[in-house]
């Protein structure tokens, strides 16, 4: 049920949000265009009083590792300092064993999930066809570590990988999946709408083709995270409409019995390094923190009890602005990661890796407790 237009004020809105009610669109824009500090600390406090009522005080994080294996790619991304042409000074693909090593390494240290994704490769196959190559890419891992959680391929790449192959979304998730892929990440959505996407990332799908897969992979019973690149070109209104098809599609999948988004995490545009043409359009290298908090409120309040886990991105934000954002509405810190590529080259300043011990005092800082997770959130000891 949502309100009448005349009934919007911010304190019925909030009230409303808190007793459970989903928000409609426009109720979703009246948040996000408050810029009153009193209005602002209204909707941090009501993000963070859903945060404790969804999930409660703890914030978890995942020990994870993170491996690009290619920043090769067809594509040309405006926001994108990562790729490159196969012959460009910079260009690598990681072989077999690099791979193999690297996963050996993240084992070692504690990692209970690889996440995996990498660039646009057309020289990526087997026998001239791409699918045997991703799924070579998995058996490497999985071979050696059957337990460990692949968390791999983005829509994009599933994408990619069908029409180079003439293969059906469906197909490519279910062979990826049999093979040992256990989740999808929800990267490429960058803002769900085309007017955005025609500029900062022509080449790639559009976002009906988007909220395709990630519909396929749920209705295949692979779960997936959420995603959305925040503070370049789009407006407030792209960023809810964003939101509400994230929503739509999780209310779909737990209507189904499925188990869909598992997270949702806001990253904010990092320019630094990024093409000149999108970097000159922003006019700042590095996130707007309080836009970021405010949006990362709002998507706490919009998504409300769908997608109850919400995660900053410490890359991009640095670390004491992810630590901020669990004040905010977000429960989870994130992972580990151990080596991270893509973002770093664009000029973030968050780093490359934490350990653990850094994120848990990080936690602590708060005064609220630690728990490691999975990648599904289900809680480990350690």
């Amino acid at each position: 049920m949502y309100l009448e237009t005349s009934q919007l004020s911010l304190d019925t809105l909030l009230n409303h949000a808190l007793a459970g009610h989903d928000l409609s669109p426009e109720e979703g824009l009246y948040l996000l265009r408050q810029t009153s500090p009193t209005a602002l600390e209204a909707i941090r406090e009501t993000a963070d009083r859903l945060r404790q009522q969804q999930i409660g005080d703890t914030v978890t994080y995942v020990v994870n590792r993170n491996i690009n294996y290619t920043n090769i790619c067809e594509q040309h991304c405006s926001f994108c300092a990562f790729r490159r042409d196969a012959e460009e000074s910079g260009a690598y693909w990681l072989d077999w064993d690099t791979i193999l090593a690297k996963a050996t390494e993240a084992v070692q240290q504690g990692a209970t999930e690889i996440c995996m994704q990498g660039g646009l490769n057309p020289q990526a196959k087997i026998d001239d066809r791409a699918l045997p190559y991703y799924l070579k890419l998995v058996a490497t891992i999985k071979s050696a570590f059957p337990h460990l959680h692949l968390h791999a391929f983005s829509p994009q790449e599933i994408q990619f990988i069908a029409r180079q192959d003439g293969l059906t979304y469906g197909e490519v998730i279910a062979a990826l999946q049999a093979a040992g892929v256990d989740s999808m990440p929800g990267t490429a959505a960058e803002v769900l709408d085309d007017t955005v996407r025609r500029v900062i990332c022509p080449e790639k799908i559009n976002a009906a083709t988007w909220v395709e897969i990630i519909h396929t992979a749920h209705t295949l019973g692979m779960p997936t995270t959420s995603t959305m690149l925040s503070g370049h070109i789009e407006t407030p209104a792209q960023q809810i409409a964003h939101l509400e098809q994230l929503r739509q599609l999780q209310q779909k999948a737990q209507h189904r019995g499925d188990r869909g988004i598992t997270e949702f995490i806001l990253l904010p545009f990092v320019g630094q390094e990024a093409p000149k043409p999108l970097r000159s359009r922003v006019g700042r290298d590095q996130p707007d923190l309080a836009a970021s908090l405010q949006l990362t409120a709002v998507a706490r309040i919009y998504l409300g009890n769908w997608i109850p886990n919400h995660q900053p991105s410490w890359v991009k934000l640095g670390l004491p602005g992810a630590i901020a954002a669990l004040t905010w509405g977000c429960n989870d810190i994130g992972g580990t990661l151990m080596e991270e590529h893509i973002t770093t080259m664009a000029g973030a300043i968050g780093g490359t890796c934490q350990t653990v011990e850094t994120l848990t005092q990080a936690i602590a800082s708060l005064d609220r407790p630690a728990q490691q997770r999975d990648t599904l959130y289900r809680s480990i000891s350690r």
